[in-house]
């Protein structure tokens, strides 16, 4: 029951007694504490036209956000209707208000977007700790560690680094990247075009563009050659061979005649000089050369380019011990497995498609989606695991009695039981028994379940990603302004130009509404203009 002394709600910091006169906060300790009325008091909260009503005791839980501290949510009261008017998201105020009620737990509604939801949570400055409880529980990645971008000190080396690392910086940034995809399609597309039968070295799939000389057999049969095809190749000191034509005959040519002169191999070499200048110069001018090597990134340039100096290498001490050498005898063997390391480290080349994402936006989302979605895509490769375990064992039962079953054990009915709960189903392996078939039905039923349950939450993932590069390339309009003097504290943001800072700042000053809005820019535009 409410007391005779019962106290009018009031703005924070101002308390009315009983008969509305004006009295001093330390006259009433609760009502101090509280902000303006005792513990019990009710708060009235207008957000957007819904009304909330809530005690003071359970803002007071958290002081240091925005509806907690006095100090702070005075700006947004109203006299007039004795209440906290705010002009913010309605959907989302249930939530936040769940947060004090809760003790700190943070759930977001189901009709809220992720973006939106993690603006109310900043404007309510309920605080790092809580944000960052929060991303994780959504599965994303601890906010400013992706956008965090470290500049060297040295001006020239500042520019070189935005020159090659970030092609929005400038004009002459976006040619560099443009060369650079050109350089990498082109790479691509020799890689492939090596391997088309009329530009091959053997009868069967070699390439003989990247350094790998072959010759046809030698004196062998069509019988031997079909039981024997892994020795194939003979090789003979002294000589190079050329390609084969395709009637099957054999080219030769003196040391250096086919492999330096073959197209492939200049339009090869040609791409690795562009790929190790373009490595040098960015590791030249990086910031930090041990976080040069942790970026994934950059291990892609290294592995797309070793495999050329590697099999270069392999081909001039092959040459060199074939012009040495007295006979072929003992060579044979050691050449054959040359061949076969040579063949998977060519392999690598292939990965060089993944230096396109280092200028495609699509790509790097997908790949922050799938970093942030792990835990899912952790679950969806247990839960495959175990109903590939179940429906193999089963479909192995029941197709047991089968003379003609196509499942001769279980590891060999794991394949079937892959394609068919991923609803592939290549035919290869099929039941044939009444049994076999239900158990085929239940297996496909049960991995459409199975991969659908974690897809919303990876899409989810996607969107926010992708909505926040929206957003941020929004933002980047302002980042090349033409007006504002150069910030003089440049040289004390530690080197850094971060985007959660750069929009907390501009969240703060925002209310002073100042005539010039370019200068909550410049900081940014001197470290990202070239």
């Amino acid at each position: 029951m409410r007391s005779e002394k019962s106290l009018t709600l009031a703005a924070p910091g101002e308390v009315r007694g009983p008969e509305g006169e004006q009295q001093d906060a330390g006259d009433f300790p609760e009502a101090g504490a509280a902000g303006g009325c005792c513990s019990s008091e009710r708060l009235v909260i207008n957000i957007s036209g819904l009304r909330f009503e809530t005690q003071l005791r359970t803002l007071s839980l958290f002081p240091d956000t925005l509806l907690g501290d006095p100090g702070r949510r005075v700006r947004f009261f109203d006299p007039l209707r004795n209440e906290y008017f705010f002009d913010r998201n309605r959907p989302s105020f249930d939530a936040i208000l769940y947060y004090y009620q809760s003790g700190g737990r943070l759930r977001r509604p189901v009709n809220v977007p992720l973006d939106i939801f993690l603006e109310e949570i900043r404007f309510y400055q309920l605080g790092e700790e809580a944000l960052a409880a929060f991303r994780e529980d959504e599965g994303c990645l601890p906010e400013g560690g992706e956008d965090e971008k470290p500049l060297p000190s040295q001006p020239f080396q500042r520019q070189v680094w935005l020159l090659f690392e970030y092609p929005e910086s400038s004009g002459p940034a976006r040619g560099i990247a443009i060369v650079s995809v050109l350089v990498i399609l082109i790479s691509i597309v020799i890689f492939c075009l090596e391997t088309l039968p009329q530009f091959r070295a053997d009868g069967r799939g070699g390439s003989n563009g990247g350094g790998v000389t072959r010759v046809s057999p030698i004196s062998k049969g069509s019988h031997e050659e079909e039981e024997d095809e892994d020795d194939a190749y003979t090789f003979h000191p002294g000589i190079t061979p050329g390609r084969v034509g395709s009637g099957g005959s054999s080219s030769l040519s003196t040391l250096g005649g086919s492999f330096f002169t073959d197209p492939f191999f200049l339009v090869e070499t040609l791409c690795i000089v562009w790929f190790t200048f373009e490595l040098l110069v960015r590791f030249s001018a990086c910031p930090s050369k041990p976080a040069f090597f942790r970026n994934i990134m950059n291990i892609i340039d290294l592995v797309a380019i070793f495999p050329y100096f590697i099999t270069l290498g392999t081909e001039l001490v092959q040459q060199q011990e074939q012009q040495s050498a007295s006979g072929v005898g003992g060579q044979n063997g050691q050449q054959a497995m040359s061949l076969a390391i040579l063949r998977v480290i060519r392999l690598v080349r292939v990965f060089r498609i993944f230096k396109l994402s280092r200028h495609s936006k699509g790509l790097q989302i997908l790949g922050k989606t799938l970093q942030a979605s792990m835990r899912e895509l952790g679950l969806l490769i247990f839960f495959l695991f175990i109903g590939v375990i179940l429906f193999s064992s089963a479909v192995y039962f029941a197709e047991a009695d089968d003379d003609d079953s196509l499942f001769p054990s279980i590891p060999d009915a794991f394949w079937w039981a892959v394609v068919t709960m991923t609803t592939v189903g290549y035919g290869d392996m099929y039941p044939m028994t009444v049994g076999g078939k239900i158990v085929g039905s239940l297996c496909a039923i049960a991995g459409v379940l199975t991969i659908a349950l974690p897809v919303p939450v990876i899409v989810s993932n996607f969107n926010y990603f992708y909505h926040r590069e929206t957003e941020q390339e929004e933002q980047g309009q302002y980042t090349h302004v033409t007006c504002g003097q150069p910030a003089p504290d440049l040289k004390a943001a530690d080197n850094g130009l971060g985007k959660p800072e750069l929009s907390e700042a501009t969240r703060e000053r925002r209310p002073s509404y100042l005539p010039a809005p370019h200068r909550l820019y410049a900081e940014k535009r001197m470290l990202t203009e070239v």
